[in-house]
C-alpha cells in the first residue's frame, strides 16, 4: 500500500494513493495534481547517514567511517513531492543526494539488526539536498549545509513493507532536467538499515513516524534555479522538485571550498 500525506485549501489529509488518486481516511478521492503533497510522515527526528557509500566517499576523498556518521536534519527542512527547494543565492555548489528512507513504525529502544526491519512502518524517497560549501572545517554537524528550509524533499508517498523493495537491495537514480546524474543501489551501503536502526535505537528513542536516511551513492552535481530533480528507487516511485533561487541572507557566509 502506497500511503500519503496531503493538503487542500489548508487542510492537511492522511490516506493512500491508487491510481493517480488520493483517497482520504473517509473515502473522498482527490485529483493527485489538485494537491499540495506533504511528507509522508510526521517525524519528531530526522537521522541522516552521512558517506554510507563507499564510492560516494571516494568522489569526496573522505575516509570511510569507522562507525555511521549520523546527523540530525531539521524537521523544517522536510517538503513533500513537488515542492520548490530555495538555493541559497551565495551558494556555489548545492546539490542532490537521492537515499531511501525508512520511516519508523513504532516506539522502540536497544532494537538488534537480527529484528530491526519488524519496527519499520514502510519506506520513501529522500532527497538530502546540501550545500557543499558548507561541508567541512568549523560547519560540523552539517546543518548549515544540510538544514536550511526546503532542504528535505521526502515523498511522494510510503510503501508499507509488504509491497515495497527489499530495503537492502533497493536500485537508486537522480537525474536533473531527465539526465541520469546518480545510481546506485542499497547492496552497497557501508551499513545496512538493520545495522542502522540498531546503531542510532542505541543512541536514543526512536518513535512512530522518524525517518532515518540511509545516505546516497556517488554521482552528485550542481543544480541551479530552474531545474527539476528527479530522485527514483525502484519499487517505490518517483520524488520530483523544482529548484528556485532564494532569499537574500543578511550574513555574508565565507568561501569554504
Amino acid at each position: 500500500m502506497r500511503l500519503a500525506r496531503w493538503a487542500v485549501a489548508g487542510i492537511a489529509y492522511d490516506g493512500r494513493y491508487e491510481n493517480d488518486q488520493l483517497i482520504a481516511v473517509d473515502g473522498t478521492r482527490y485529483d493527485s495534481n489538485d494537491v499540495i503533497w506533504l511528507p509522508p510522515s510526521v517525524p519528531s527526528k530526522v537521522i541522516g547517514i552521512a558517506l554510507n557509500f563507499r564510492d560516494h566517499a571516494a568522489e569526496l576523498k573522505l575516509a570511510e567511517p569507522e562507525l555511521p556518521a549520523i546527523f540530525l536534519k531539521p524537521q523544517s527542512s522536510l517538503i513533500g513531492h513537488k515542492g520548490t527547494v530555495l538555493a541559497p543565492p551565495w551558494s556555489q555548489y548545492l546539490h542532490y543526494e537521492v537515499e531511501l528512507v525508512a520511516v519508523i513504525g513504532q516506539r522502540c529502544r536497544y532494537v538488534k539488526a537480527e529484528r530491526a526491519l519488524d519496527v519499520v512502518a514502510g519506506y520513501t524517497i529522500g532527497n538530502d539536498v546540501t550545500v557543499r560549501d558548507y561541508i567541512g572545517n568549523y560547519f560540523r554537524p552539517p546543518l548549515i549545509g544540510k538544514g536550511w528550509d526546503t532542504f528535505g524533499p521526502v515523498g511522494p508517498w510510503m510503501v508499507t513493507p509488504d509491497e515495497a523493495p527489499d530495503p537492502q537491495s533497493a536500485e537508486l537514480r537522480a537525474f536533473v532536467n531527465g539526465e541520469l546524474r546518480q545510481q546506485g543501489n542499497t547492496r552497497d551501503l557501508i551499513y545496512s538499515l538493520a545495522e542502522l536502526i540498531e546503531y542510532c535505537s542505541m543512541i536514543m528513542t526512536l518513535e512512530s513516524g522518524d525517518q532515518i536516511w540511509t545516505g546516497t551513492p556517488k554521482g552528485i552535481s550542481h543544480v541551479y534555479a530552474g531545474d527539476i530533480m528527479r530522485m527514483e528507487i525502484t519499487g517505490i516511485g518517483a520524488l520530483e522538485n523544482s529548484v528556485a533561487r532564494g532569499a537574500e541572507t543578511t550574513y555574508k557566509f565565507p568561501s569554504n571550498t
